[in-house]
C-alpha cells in the first residue's frame, strides 16, 4: 500500500467525520453533563465500532468476492449508489445552507457512566448506516480484498481512528468554544460541499470498478 492511497483514504475519512451527523450530536449531548471522560469514552465508542465495520470489509468482502461475483456486484453497486446519493445531499444542503444541527442540540438530562458512555459511542457507529457504507463501498477501492492484505487494510482503519480522535477530542476538551466554530453556517457549508463532491466522484468510481 503506497503513501499516496494512505493519504487519499485520510482525506476521504476526514471528510466523512467533519461532516455533521450523529458523532458531534452524541458528544454535544454527553459532555456538558458527563464531563470530558464520559466524552472520551464516547470517541472510544467510536473507535471501537470503526473496527468492527473494517474486520467486516477485509475478510466479509474478501469471501464475498470468492464465492459470487453476481453478489459483489450487486453489493458494489449498492454501495455506488449511497454515496452518489450521499455526495448529491450533501451538495443540496450545503446550496441551500443547512442550519446547524448541533446548535439546536440541549445537553443530556442525566449523568452518563463511562460504560454507558462508550456503549453509546459504539452503538451510534455501529448501526450508523452512513459508517457502515463507507466501508463497503468506500474502503475496498483503498484495499482491495484480492490485492491488499488484511494487516496492510488494517491500518487504513487505525488512520480512520487517529482522525476520528483527532476531531473529536480537542472538541470534548474545548467544548464551548470549539463547538460555536464547528457550528457555523459558512463552516458546514464548505464541509458539504467538498464532501458532496468527493463522495459523487468516488461514487462513480466504484460504479465502474472491477477487482
Amino acid at each position: 500500500m503506497t503513501l499516496a492511497t494512505v493519504l487519499a483514504f485520510a482525506a476521504m475519512a476526514a471528510l466523512l467525520i467533519m461532516s455533521p451527523g450523529p458523532n458531534g450530536v452524541l458528544i454535544a449531548k454527553t459532555v456538558p453533563t458527563s464531563g470530558r471522560a464520559a466524552g472520551f469514552a464516547t470517541i472510544a465508542g467510536f473507535v471501537a465500532a470503526f473496527f468492527v465495520h473494517g474486520t467486516f470489509a477485509i475478510f466479509g468482502l474478501s469471501v464475498l468476492l470468492l464465492q459470487s461475483a453476481q453478489l459483489f456486484t450487486a453489493v458494489k453497486l449498492i454501495g455506488a449508489a449511497y454515496l452518489v446519493w450521499i455526495g448529491l445531499k450533501a451538495l443540496r444542503e450545503a446550496w441551500r445552507g443547512a442550519p446547524a444541527k448541533l446548535a439546536q442540540v440541549a445537553p443530556a438530562r442525566r449523568r452518563r457512566t463511562l460504560a454507558k458512555a462508550f456503549g453509546e459511542g459504539f452503538l451510534t457507529n455501529a448501526l450508523n448506516p452512513k459508517v457502515a457504507m463507507f466501508y463497503v463501498a468506500a474502503f475496498p477501492q483503498f484495499a482491495p480484498p484480492d490485492v491488499v492484505s488484511p494487516l496492510s487494510a488494517y491500518l487504513l482503519v487505525v488512520v480512520h481512528a487517529c482522525l476520528n480522535v483527532t476531531w473529536f477530542g480537542p472538541i470534548v476538551l474545548l467544548f464551548d468554544r470549539l463547538s460555536a466554530a464547528a457550528r457555523a453556517g459558512s463552516v458546514q457549508r464548505a464541509v458539504k460541499a467538498v464532501t458532496g463532491l468527493v463522495f459523487v466522484g468516488f461514487g462513480l468510481k466504484l460504479a465502474t470498478w472491477r477487482p
